[in-house]
């Protein structure tokens, strides 16, 4: 039986005892920021952002060049900040830094691992940076690892790894020290969609059942619509919306949208001349509003009046693809 993450991990937590004294509650946001700036000479990469970021899994979203890098780079002190303030987990922000990142996993975008360790070593080094003994350090190296369903690749050197096994390794690098906070930057750049899936479902364990708490900076809205609870859009380094997930597929008006075989069109004509209002999406799709009580059973009984057959009915759901590109595209987004 492959051995459980966290609970192995968590019996070992006396590695950083005061730190961890200091965890936020569920009901407290772990990351507070106000006013904070950056400025690479005449580029101002953020500007005056302030948000709250929840515990959960959150999306960070932004084109390239929004300032999303920046961001991760500021919350770690690995850039020097020119105003601004908050916490991380409970620490004052940017003044503890450094505890901070005991605090945090990291999955950079790049690659990070030195050449002709090992897989087990680069994560068992890791882990020692982290404070942790020799010995837990190697258990704890092949627990993550199995996690990240790693198996005997880990004896084989890191440069004569794939891409997919590069971004486990780099996942079991970044929460080898059970952090409750990890912060992946573009961590499915590269895989294949069953790799990608296998990706998603591990963020997911780690939230749901183990209660960490995930940024996932990343430019694929798939991966947010899968496993955010919340998300954070940037644009030219200002934060443009923070809201949770449900929130923002909800439609502006209430309806139902229909998957049908094909003719979409036909039987939007016979449900307007029933009194709804309907739209036509593409042939096998469409939106309907103006509802009641009884409209979903009218509405069957209008598909088969007019020989169009239903395969799907749910809820109108906003997309996510259509918020995310009238924030981006839109004119509060023009370059100051």
């Amino acid at each position: 039986m492959r051995p459980q993450i966290i609970p192995r991990i968590s019996e070992a937590i006396q590695v950083h005892p005061i730190l961890l004294d200091k965890s936020p509650n569920n009901s407290d946001p772990i990351l507070e920021f106000q006013g904070v700036s950056k400025r690479y000479g005449q580029h101002l990469a953020l500007a005056d952002v302030n948000v709250a970021i929840r515990p959960g899994v959150t999306g960070l979203l932004g084109p390239n060049g929004s300032g999303k890098s920046t961001l991760i780079k500021a919350i770690l002190g690995l850039v020097k900040i020119d105003t601004g303030s908050g916490q991380v987990l409970g620490y004052p922000w940017p003044l503890q830094t450094r505890t901070i990142r005991d605090q945090v996993g990291y999955l950079p975008e790049d690659d990070c691992y030195i050449l002709g360790l090992q897989g087990i070593e680069s994560v068992q080094m890791m882990a020692r940076l982290s404070g942790i003994e020799k010995t837990e350090a190697l258990r704890r190296a092949h627990e993550v690892l199995d996690f990240c369903d790693v198996g005997q690749e880990r004896y084989r050197n890191v440069e004569t790894y794939s891409t997919g096994m590069r971004q486990k390794l780099k996942f079991a690098q970044a929460i080898v020290h059970d952090p409750p906070m990890i912060i992946l930057d573009e961590p499915t750049t590269g895989l294949d969609p069953a790799q990608r899936e296998e990706f998603l479902d591990r963020i997911a364990a780690l939230s749901n059942i183990h209660g960490k708490s995930v940024i996932l900076s990343t430019h694929i809205l798939h991966d947010v619509q899968q496993v955010c609870d919340s998300v954070v859009i940037l644009a030219n380094g200002r934060v443009r919306l923070a809201d949770s997930l449900s929130n923002l597929q909800r439609p502006a008006r209430a309806g139902l949208h229909l998957q049908v075989i094909d003719h979409a069109d036909r039987l939007s004509r016979e449900l307007n001349l029933l009194g709804f209002q309907s739209q036509p999406i593409n042939a096998q799709s469409l939106q309907v509003w103006e509802l009641s009580d009884r409209s979903r059973s009218e509405i069957w009984r209008a598909s088969s009046q007019c020989g169009v057959l239903i395969q799907r009915m749910e809820e109108s759901k906003t997309s996510l693809e259509q918020t995310f590109l009238e924030i981006v595209s839109g004119p509060q987004n023009a370059n100051s």
